[in-house]
Order: C-alpha cells, then structure tokens, then sequence
C-alpha cells in the first residue's frame, strides 16, 4: 500500500493509538495521523499532534476541528465527518486502519481498503475515556510526553537550612520517584570564584532552565503521575533578588510559565546549620519571609496552593504526605468529548 490512515481524537494518545499507527507503518510506504478534535475537549489539538510526532517520526500528523455530531447511522453526519477528514488530506489513500467497525465505512468513503486491529480490546485494553477517569491505572500506556502532562509537581522550597533538602528527599524514597535535586546549590560549588565572587544575571538563568530542565525530565520518566522538586525556577527569582539586588526579567519569566501543583513551604524554627556554604542565620527568617510573600503572590495570581510545614521531620513528613495523597486522588481534569452514537461498544469507549 501506498498511503495509510489513522483517525482519532487522540484524548490522550495512549499505546492503543500507537499500535494502530505501526500496523499502518508496517502496510504503507508512508501513514498520515488525523488529530480530529473538538471544541468540547479542554487539551487543544495541536497539542495531542505535537505529542503523536514526538512519538511517531516519519509519519504525518495533521490536526483540524471537527465539532459535527457522533452519529454512526447518520449519513449526513458521515458525510460531514468525511468533508473534514478528505480536507486535512494531501493525497488519496489506500488503506484506513482502525480498532472499532466505522473503519469499514470510512474506508469505502474514501474508496481504500481497511485493515482493523485488536478489535474489542483484548491485546490492549485501553482508551482514552479509561485514560482521562483514571490515568494513574493506566501508567504504562502512556507515551513520555502524556504522562509529563498528567504528572502533579509538587515543590518543597524555604530559606537556608530549613529542611528543604531533607523533606525532598523523604517524599522522593517514599513514593519511589526520580530525585529532582536542586541545581543551584551545585553550581554553587563549582562557580569561577566560589563563594567570594559576584554573582550574575547570567548565573541564575543557567540554573533556572537547568532546574527547569530536570523538572521536566523527571515528568517524563516518572513511574506514578508525581514529581517531587527540590526547590524551582521561583525560588530561583527569590535568591537572584537576594545576590544580584534586584529581580530578573528573565528568571521571571520563566518561572511565571511553570505552574506546580502544591508548594510545601520548610518552617524556619528549626536549628540552623553552617555547611560552609550558607549565607548565616542572620539572613534565614528574613528571606522566610520573602519565599512566604511570594508564595503568597503565586497563590493569588495562579492559584497554586501552599503549606507552611513545621515540626519534627517525621512530622513534616507524616503531613506533607496527606498532602501529596490527596492531590494524587485528583487526576488532572479533561473535559467530555462529544456524545457518540451508534457505534460499537468499542467506539464509545474511545
């Protein structure tokens, strides 16, 4: 065959998808993906393309609007659906590869032959309904790209010598995630100049999008929809105010366009301890009160939650873990597709 087809909405793209899309690779010299999404649905089309390209080199992924009624006994209701998908087109094709039965009609439409794989479900059961009510239980059917979506970031941040650190890692072990560490105080130790040195503008955007960097990385390559941050870009912001004298434009910036999911702030009651690289307990309750303002701010502006945990650190750990728990049993919400009818079993499940 010459041109293969794979339609969906791809809400999310999902391993079912994508075996779909490699029995089309495996039959065709070349494959077009159609990301047909609605206006009901809250994650953009272009998105889902970006992520099924990511995926899929080679392949064509297209994208387009397609908001007429789901109605598979309707003829006027496939003839608009075909207007939609013989538009994104660039060439004719020859075969229409789908899991549920409407691949049959489609495939006559578009005067091509069809290939169906793994009707029912059985080699893969999974769908994007299933997928949106319950992502977690579907961990392992999600491409990297998806999972760092539907990832909840949670970042633990506070002064010098708060138990940032501590609380971090804690949270890390017992959820068994990757560590994001804090990069900062890295580059700290290897800086030109060490500790005596000026600090510049220059220095704090290498380790915000470092930061920014394993941040993501960590979504990406987590086992559960959790990440747990040791410091980010925003508590960035705070310490280039603190060692420059005036906030940065781009460190700002930055951390305006990454929004977490909870900050736990680390109570600054506990004793202080000189590493030998810390500024001194004479600076510790003031810049407290900067990151309180500022998480203040965050929580006006994006609505982002915080909690000041102070305490024992089995005790800041027992409750920044109800905290956690209790946003894991909020999966990220997406909001209903068009209503379907007259397909198969399998058709309203995707």
């Amino acid at each position: 065959m010459t041109h293969g087809l794979v339609i969906g909405k791809f809400y999310p793209p999902h391993a079912g998808h994508l075996a779909l899309v490699r029995a089309a690779q495996a039959r065709c010299t070349r494959v077009t993906v159609q990301v047909l999404a609605s206006s009901a649905e809250s994650l953009p089309g272009e998105v889902r393309a970006a992520w099924l390209r990511e995926e899929l080199p080679g392949v064509r992924v297209v994208h387009g609007l397609d908001d007429h009624p789901v109605d598979y006994a309707d003829p006027g209701a496939w003839d608009a659906h075909t207007g939609v998908i013989r538009g994104l087109l660039d060439a004719p094709v020859d075969l229409v590869v789908t899991s549920d039965s409407y691949g049959a009609e489609l495939a006559r439409r578009l005067g091509a032959r069809w290939h169906q794989v793994d009707p029912g479900r059985r080699d893969l059961p999974v769908s994007g309904t299933a997928v949106r009510a319950d992502p977690a239980r579907y961990w392992w059917a999600l491409p990297a790209a998806v999972r760092a979506w539907f990832v909840r970031r949670v970042v633990v941040t506070g002064a010098e010598s708060t138990g940032t650190t501590t609380l971090a890692q804690d949270l890390t072990a017992h959820y068994g995630l990757p560590a994001v560490a804090e990069f900062g105080r890295e580059w700290t130790t290897v800086r030109p100049g060490g500790l005596d040195a000026p600090w510049h503008t220059a220095e704090f955007d290498l380790v915000a999008r470092e930061q920014a960097h394993r941040e993501d990385a960590a979504a990406r390559c987590t086992p559960r929809p959790l990440v747990v941050c040791d410091t980010d870009v925003t508590a960035t912001a705070i310490w280039h105010e603190r060692y420059v004298g005036h906030p940065s434009g781009t460190v700002a910036a930055l951390a305006a366009g990454r929004v977490p999911d909870l900050y736990l702030l680390t109570g600054d009651e506990i004793p202080f301890v000189q590493d030998g690289w810390r500024d001194g307990e004479h600076v510790r309750h003031a810049m407290q009160q900067r990151f309180r303002e500022e998480l203040a701010r965050r929580s006006a502006t994006d609505g982002v939650p915080w909690v000041e945990l102070r305490g024992s650190r089995a005790e800041r750990r027992a409750a920044a873990v109800r905290l956690v728990d209790d946003l894991l049993h909020r999966p990220r919400d997406l909001a209903d597709p068009l209503p379907q009818a007259n397909g198969d079993r399998a058709t309203l499940a995707r």
